[in-house]
């Protein structure tokens, strides 16, 4: 499972390469850790990294994954950004990076395309539907657009910020 994670404004890259009972073998910024990690009270770690015993307070910050993180000498403020919270932050963003192209942040599958080209769309019509993670979204444009292309056919698989549809 690969995370990124915010620590107090800084983002790294985790992935959680296998893990099995209490041992974990995690890949933090290209670099390999094997921890021995329980959960000793709820909200209380105990994390054995290199004989080394680290003991984490983890407390939830308000919705989302956002924690505060406790350990003997020091307090980091962390966010956690996983598929699901990556594809919600991209979500509210606005579609595409230069305003003509609408793609999708994550991974999936056009579901359907209820426009043409030359079709005139007002702001709020809806130009692409896309399944991804499980969820449909419909992609629409905010300002009154005309549709110069589409790049996709309805059931085509997708990757994550690959171009859609074009508009001006």
């Amino acid at each position: 499972m690969s995370l990124e994670v915010n620590i107090n404004g800084k983002t790294r890259e985790v992935e959680i390469e296998q893990r099995q009972d209490n041992k974990a073998c995690i890949n933090l910024d290209g670099k390999h850790f094997e921890v021995d990690i329980v959960e000793v009270e709820p909200g209380i770690y105990s994390i054995i990294h290199n004989d080394i015993s680290y003991n984490v307070e983890l407390f939830q910050n308000g919705n989302g994954k956002k924690y505060t993180v406790n350990t003997l000498y020091k307090t980091y403020d962390v966010e956690i950004f996983d598929a699901e919270a990556k594809y919600l932050k991209y979500r509210k963003k606005d579609f595409s990076d230069d305003g003509r192209t609408i793609a999708s942040p994550m991974p999936g599958k056009v579901v359907k395309i209820p426009v043409k080209v030359g079709d005139k769309l007002k702001a709020g019509d809806t130009a692409i539907i896309v399944s991804a993670m499980k969820m449909e979204s419909e992609y629409k444009v905010k300002k009154d657009r005309v549709v110069t292309d589409i790049l996709v056919k309805e059931g085509q698989t997708i990757t994550a910020n690959q171009p859609l549809v074009v508009i001006e």
